[in-house]
């Protein structure tokens, strides 16, 4: 058995362009489905979020229009009242990378407001990739690695082939146009490979020991696809 450490927004809120605030949090899905991925392969996960809070899911991720209706929208919900580790995260700062076999993050729109610009978890990210474990990223969580720098000031992961939610998809949600900055652009300017598929359908990109999804039905195959690299 591992244990697998899920690094989790601890924001409920994305600043937007003109100063309001937009509700979110981590996205249901993105840590619901990996996490039986996980555990039902017999390991061990551990939440961590930035100072410890209690992370908030994102209402709109429980919605019956993006489950496939409502039977699957309870369904994620009691899911996610099972998860005791969500109730009980560590400290971001004070986490060991020794003491994981993989780190993982969920997205939603939480981490474009903190995990982009935490220097803590950018610390993690970058060890996590120099370590050779695997590291999963799905969704909007590839903002934090906005925040990870090499001493120089470069980006760890430039040149790296990886993916995330896109300006197409972001345009869809309907909320692009009211974004201060959009992830790929920003990913693409710290000098990624940056791997765009269709809107919505499941879109993997692993390269050496970084493992990314583009949304959140890519989710659940990126934790199949690092369960396969765990062996």
């Amino acid at each position: 058995m591992a244990k697998i450490l899920f690094v989790i927004t601890g924001v409920d809120y994305w600043t937007l362009a003109d100063g309001t605030r937009h509700p979110t949090g981590f996205w249901a899905e993105e840590a619901v489905a990996p996490y039986k991925v996980f555990t039902g392969a017999g390991h061990e996960v551990v939440v961590a979020t930035p100072g410890g809070v209690v992370p908030t899911v994102d209402k709109a991720s429980l919605a019956p229009e993006v489950n496939g209706g409502q039977e699957n929208a309870d369904a994620i919900a009691a899911d996610l009242t099972s998860i005791t580790a969500l109730r009980q995260p560590l400290k971001l700062e004070d986490v060991d990378l020794a003491d994981y076999a993989v780190v993982f993050y969920p997205g939603g729109h939480g981490p474009m407001e903190d995990l982009a610009v935490n220097a803590d978890s950018g610390k993690l990210l970058t060890a996590a990739l120099d370590s050779g474990k695997p590291l999963g990223v799905v969704c909007h969580a590839p903002a934090a690695l906005l925040a990870a720098k090499r001493e120089d000031g470069s980006s760890p992961f430039a040149g790296y082939r990886l993916t995330g939610f896109t300006n197409a998809e972001e345009t869809q949600a309907g909320l692009a146009d009211k974004a201060k900055w959009l992830l790929q652009d920003r990913l693409v300017e710290i000098g990624v490979d940056f791997q765009e598929g269709e809107p919505w359908a499941p879109n993997l990109a692993v390269d050496r020991n970084l493992f990314t999804g583009q949304n959140p039905a890519s989710s659940a195959p990126l934790a199949a696809e690092i369960l396969k690299a765990l062996g």
